[in-house]
């Protein structure tokens, strides 16, 4: 057993959009003994620890030695975007378990290639974890000069949350309301630019797909990650943003931006005003936005099975689930959580993406 001071130090430099540059730092010490921590399922009941047994039992010597070592977060995107905010909730509870200090590192850029190349290039002993989303599926199609094999660099650690895409707008688009203003998008061309939180990410092939459906190929702005995008929305410097609605949601009820659709089969109940594409004629722009965790290739299957349990006792947590309902996200199914139910989706997404990608157009490019 490993005694309960773990310190949470959670850390992040956030990346500069054209208007922006964005700096935070925060820092949270909590205590806890592994003792306490119970692997349970989505809903709260035991699955793991009956008779005492504890995550730190799942490592392999050679990491259960290190458990002092400090282990990496690695998010691919700018502090305060939505998948840098998933981190910091699940990296503060996967460190009370786990009994060691987690700190969130933003790696900003590249599509996400150099958070990617990051961990890839990490030594596989589980303390560089890697969060990310549709940009690691992305990148082998859209950049030429990769250092490492997105099939066969990551181990798959497990699937974290699930959330539709939502299409904001600055408040002074023209229009009443979402059709009006799908109506001037249509009117507009590519004349409206949609900002985006790096080539290959969720909120450009959604805007790509909106492009093909209505006709024209859009303008984009690369941002690096949505937060700073968000303000130039809010600065009335860019016209749309395709974003999770982890993001989007606050800036929508607080109507300083515009909600126009989400790629959900039904509105979401935090987002009634909000039709789905399918309702505005647009059903095949259905992309949703899934995180997972991965590691370096040839991590310890122990070591990826501990982070894994760790991973589902966060999720199991209802003040976690809450607040990810409040998101417009919530966690995958309890019998999805596996690393091997991770590596399926993740295998089948890759193809996915990858005839996206060769059907919009997007050309490749060398990494940045």
């Amino acid at each position: 057993m490993i005694p309960g001071a773990c310190e949470v130090t959670l850390l992040a430099s956030g990346g500069a959009s054209p208007m922006n540059a964005h700096r935070k730092e925060c820092a949270i010490t909590t205590n806890k003994t592994l003792e306490d921590a119970i692997v349970i399922s989505r809903f709260g009941t035991s699955a793991l620890i009956g008779l005492g047994l504890s995550i730190a039992a799942l490592l392999p010597q050679a990491h259960a030695q290190s458990t002092a070592k400090t282990v990496a977060l690695v998010v691919p995107f700018a502090a305060g975007g939505g998948t840098d905010t998933v981190a910091r909730l699940i990296g503060e509870r996967m460190s009370k378990t786990l009994g060691q200090t987690i700190i969130v590192e933003n790696v900003v850029g590249g599509g996400s290639t150099l958070a990617n190349d990051r961990v890839a290039r990490s030594a596989p002993d589980g303390t560089t974890i890697l969060i990310n989303h549709v940009a690691l599926l992305a990148a082998p199609s859209l950049f030429t000069n990769l250092r490492y094999d997105t099939k066969t660099a990551f181990e798959a650690v497990g699937l974290v949350n699930n959330a539709p895409m939502v299409l904001i707008g600055r408040k002074s688009i023209p229009g009443e309301g979402p059709k009006d203003h799908v109506a001037w998008i249509k009117a507009q061309r590519d004349k409206a630019n949609f900002a985006h939180g790096g080539l290959g990410t969720n909120s450009h092939l959604c805007a790509v797909m909106m492009g093909n459906v209505l006709g024209f190929k859009p303008t984009v702005v690369a941002y690096r990650g949505s937060a700073p995008a968000i303000a130039d929305l809010l600065a009335g410097q860019i016209d749309l943003l395709w974003d999770q609605v982890t993001n989007a949601l606050p800036q929508i009820q607080a109507g300083t931006l515009h909600g126009i659709a989400i790629t959900s089969p039904a509105r979401l109940e935090q987002l009634k005003d909000v039709p789905t594409t399918a309702e505005l004629g647009m059903p095949e722009v259905s992309y949703s936005m899934w995180h997972g965790l991965y590691v370096a290739k040839g991590t310890p299957k122990e070591t990826v099975n501990a982070l894994n349990a760790a991973l589902r006792a966060a999720l199991s947590e209802p003040e976690l689930v809450d607040k990810l309902k409040q998101l417009g996200t919530l966690p995958f199914p309890n019998n999805e959580l596996t690393p091997e139910a991770h590596a399926r989706l993740f295998a089948d997404d890759l193809l996915r993406v990858a005839k996206l990608v060769e059907s919009s157009g997007i050309k490749a490019s060398e990494a940045k």
